[in-house]
């Protein structure tokens, strides 16, 4: 692999975190990589109009792209208690979102598609209006009144009472209590085209970068940081410690099992196209 990764992941302090050490080079053996950072939302459209190598996306976009693309077993978000917040400026019920404007991160973002499982039992008669915004617009536009209510993710989980913000509903809760499985948030995925050795050397690239994170957190700090969007470094740390977990560095029977079960309960609702049943399997 002498040609750099072409590689894209947001700046969140989870992605930062993991993958500072392959993209500085220290992962001995690694390709080299050329970085792009991209909102969630843009690197789901690049994923399905077919750009970059390698790329962090939802995974509620994967039936769409896994034709082009192989899932890698490691170096994305799952979790537990981890889950999108829907937010309001008052107390609200479920029912309240009833014919409301809703805004969201992404159409094809997970986040997005948990909201429409929840939304689909909790919410008599549907949402009116969803809005996509940048994920960091969402809570000034809910504060300030130009929509009802507003799906957050990342660091808002934290951040939501400074904004005086209410949490009317925790989307992850309402997934782990009705599956008992991990909540499946963002991926990593490379292009099949580059082959199945060089598809392995990534995977391998990334658990690496994942564990030597691990192995030296202050490492990464100066780069977490500065892309870090004027993050107060405590409410960084939290977030990594959210969102980089076990299964960052291996899905294992659990990450996958929710994963299939996200996707096949996204399929019976018709919200996503049915997966093929190796479009999850690894080389």
């Amino acid at each position: 692999m002498s040609e750099p990764v072409r590689i894209a992941y947001s700046p969140c302090p989870n992605d930062t975190f993991v993958f500072h050490a392959w993209a500085h080079g220290l992962v001995p053996g690694a390709p080299e990589l050329d970085v792009t950072f991209a909102d969630i939302d843009v690197t789901n459209g690049m994923a399905e109009r077919g750009e970059l190598d390698v790329l962090k996306v939802s995974y509620a976009v994967l039936p769409w792209i896994l034709d082009e693309y192989a899932l890698l077993p490691c170096g994305g978000a799952l979790g537990r208690g981890c889950g999108p917040l829907v937010l309001s400026r008052g107390a609200m019920t479920p029912a309240d979102l009833a014919g409301r404007t809703v805004a969201v991160p992404s159409e094809r973002s997970t986040a997005y598609l948990l909201f429409r499982l929840w939304a689909a039992s909790e919410v008599p008669g549907g949402v009116g209006k969803v809005v996509v915004l940048p994920f960091h617009e969402i809570m000034p536009a809910v504060r300030d009144g130009r929509v009802d209510a507003g799906l957050v993710i990342h660091e808002a989980r934290f951040t939501y009472p400074g904004y005086g913000l209410t949490c009317l509903a925790d989307m992850g809760a309402h997934w782990e209590d009705t599956t008992g499985l991990p909540i499946p948030l963002g991926a990593i995925v490379a292009k099949r085209s580059l082959g199945a050795e060089k598809l392995r050397a990534l995977a391998e690239a990334a658990r690496t970068s994942v564990r030597m994170a691990w192995d030296d957190p202050e490492a990464s700090r100066a780069y977490v940081l500065e892309h870090a969007q004027e993050m107060d470094p405590a409410v960084a740390d939290q977030h990594i410690g959210l969102y980089v977990n076990e299964f960052t560095a291996g899905l294992g029977e659990d990450g996958y099992a929710a994963v299939r079960g996200l996707l096949t309960r996204a399929a019976a609702e018709g919200l996503v196209p049915p997966l093929g049943p190796d479009a999850l399997a690894f080389v």
